[in-house]
């Protein structure tokens, strides 16, 4: 699929996306998403402070995020972040078992890849990078990545 394809897709289904995060408002699916988010900003092996504004920033804007309290979000945020400023691999450990936490609920995993997905898109490049990190936790959660365009 062309970029500008892979675009549209992102852009459809993000319009969809704010919806279908609302029905999922708890503190475990917002601990997915939040541990996504950061697993995609990890994806190049750190996060160094300009991805760590870029990811507040966007967080703050997001549409899909804003059903969520701007002070859990940012304290989750910060919770996953801190993970990995200790070390890379508990990191993406403790990340990773959020993700898990939603492994049985098949619509809001699919939620949680969608939202890793806008955020790769978020500055208008979903790099190869980012896309093998969202893959894995297709992988993880038992998901296609191909119903993602992955």
């Amino acid at each position: 699929m062309s970029l500008s394809g892979l675009k549209g897709f992102f852009n459809n289904a993000k319009n969809n996306l704010a919806d279908s995060v609302k029905r999922f408002k708890n503190k475990e699916f917002l601990d997915a998403v939040i541990a996504g988010c950061v697993l995609v900003a990890a994806a190049d092996g750190h996060i160094d402070s300009a991805e760590k504004t870029k990811m507040m920033g966007f967080i703050q804007r997001s549409e899909e995020l804003k059903v969520f309290e701007t002070s859990k979000v940012i304290e989750r945020f910060n919770h996953f972040t801190e993970n990995f400023g200790f070390d890379h691999t508990i990191g993406k450990a403790e990340a990773y078992k959020a993700i898990m936490k939603m492994r049985s609920n098949r619509e809001a995993a699919r939620v949680v890849v969608s939202v890793c997905c806008a955020i790769g898109m978020a500055d208008g490049s979903f790099d190869e990078k980012e896309k093998e990190v969202v893959r894995g936790i297709c992988k993880e959660i038992g998901i296609e990545p191909s119903e993602f365009q992955l």
